[in-house]
């Protein structure tokens, strides 16, 4: 039979046994948790190192979204306007010898009957080499026209923005070419310089900041008066005309206020076509 003593003893070695376990797998357990966050820390730096390294690629592909025009270096400077296009196009042509005399036609095919324009070089050469560089490239085809005023003192339909919703541009923008020859303003319209912009006329559509013309433009069915900020380019034809009084006599939905808004008559333009 052991003694007391010996069973302390045995104890005691029995503690100091499991007290050296205890230690060894601490021990192993915080080789093992060093090993894994070594391989954390290693994974981390790989990682940060690709994502650095993809980074640098891309900042190396900057410069080539860089070279796409910003603008062009003929007589018009037509500019990127910051703002990505509403349908894919390019910048307009712009030779040294900008055509300034003559005219151009243009047939207008809605879904309310054809509007025949004419463009006037001579009045606006920039803006009509431009308008010419979106209907061969398709730019109008398939878009609504979006907005229609019919309140005293402006009556107009204005087209052009693919969007449909007033703006929408080219991403590019046309200086402006003010209109020369217009008749003032009658009373009350005439506050601040205002012009009748007659019958008939074709004109760009722009903000209220200089050299902001794009693609929209808008047509004129009864006269109106609008400060000379609005560059003239054409004319709309008879039958075109006829068509815009049908938009008009049908009424405005009232979204931006009385008498201005979408047309109650939707109004698409199926194709722009220019003559050869």
């Amino acid at each position: 039979m052991p003694s007391n003593e010996q069973r302390r003893q045995a104890a005691k070695r029995k503690l100091e046994r499991q007290l050296q376990r205890r230690a060894e797998q601490a021990k192993r357990r915080r080789v093992i948790t060093i090993g894994a966050t070594i391989v954390v820390v290693i994974a981390v730096v790989v990682g940060v190192f690709y994502f650095t390294r993809s980074g640098d690629n891309t900042a190396q592909q900057q410069p080539e979204q860089a070279q796409q025009p910003g603008g062009t270096s003929g007589p018009c400077a037509y500019s990127a306007s910051g703002e990505q296009a509403s349908k894919a196009v390019s910048l307009p042509p712009d030779p040294a010898q900008t055509p300034a005399q003559g005219a151009k036609n243009v047939t207008v095919q809605t879904n309310q009957g054809t509007i025949p324009v004419t463009l006037d070089r001579a009045k606006a050469p920039c803006t009509v080499q431009s308008f010419e560089h979106l209907v061969q490239a398709g730019y109008f085809d398939g878009t609504d026209c979006h907005r229609l005023t019919t309140g005293e003192g402006l009556r107009v339909l204005q087209c052009g923005d693919p969007t449909g919703t007033g703006t929408g541009g080219p991403g590019y923008s046309i200086k402006d070419e003010p209109p020369a020859g217009l008749a003032p303003a009658p009373s009350p319209y005439n506050r601040g310089g205002s012009v009748t912009y007659p019958r008939g006329t074709l004109a760009m559509a722009k903000s209220s900041q200089p050299n902001s013309g794009g693609s929209q433009f808008f047509m004129v069915y009864q006269d109106s008066y609008l400060p000379p900020d609005y560059t003239v380019f054409g004319t709309v034809g008879e039958e075109g005309l006829a068509v815009l009084d049908k938009v008009a006599a049908a009424g405005v939905q009232p979204v931006n206020g009385e008498g201005d808004g979408s047309p109650n008559l939707p109004v698409k333009i199926e194709r722009a076509i220019a003559s050869s």
